[in-house]
């Protein structure tokens, strides 16, 4: 975990967030680091594909920030999303990610983003009946459902990963 980074402002946005939904108490704080999908699926025990991994991207052409959640071994494809969001896709540098979706580099999660960033769900998601998304911060995630993800987060599915 990055200790020179605060994340106490995301992780309280993502509670603020889940208690809308009676969920605030499923956030689990690990004392390993969930910062990437193997780091986190080893801590959690689970398959690394029941990660669901955040990525920070901005298409090429609408300028719209995505924070497009897949699973854990998906790439993004940039054929497939292009075709969908009308250009490439750029990841959003470390240095610009609060700015853009309201959570520094390592807490990146669909929750208690900043107005303006859309939120993405692949299709990828789906074949699991429970996914592990980061909750705001490196050591912190909430187990639910592809289902309450959706309702949770107001995503949209959308089909612009392959197998990794």
């Amino acid at each position: 975990m990055d200790e020179t980074l605060d994340f106490s402002a995301s992780r309280e946005a993502v509670r603020r967030h889940l208690e809308r939904f009676g969920a605030a108490g499923r956030i689990r704080r690990l004392a390993e680091s969930t910062a990437t999908v193997d780091l986190a699926a080893r801590a959690l025990g689970v398959a690394p594909d029941q990660i669901a991994k955040t990525l920070a991207v901005r298409a090429r052409g609408s300028g719209e920030i995505l924070a497009l959640v897949a699973r854990g071994r998906a790439r993004l494809d940039n054929a497939k999303f292009k075709a969908r969001f009308g250009g490439k896709p750029r990841f959003i540098a470390d240095a610009d990610c609060l700015e853009a979706v309201g959570h520094p580099p390592g807490g990146v999660c669909p929750f208690g983003l900043k107005r303006g960033a859309r939120v993405c769900l692949d299709v990828s998601l789906k074949a699991f009946a429970e996914i592990y998304p980061a909750a705001g911060a490196p050591d912190n995630c909430v187990r639910l459902s592809p289902e309450e993800l959706s309702a949770w987060t107001g995503g949209e599915w959308v089909d612009v990963c392959s197998d990794g």
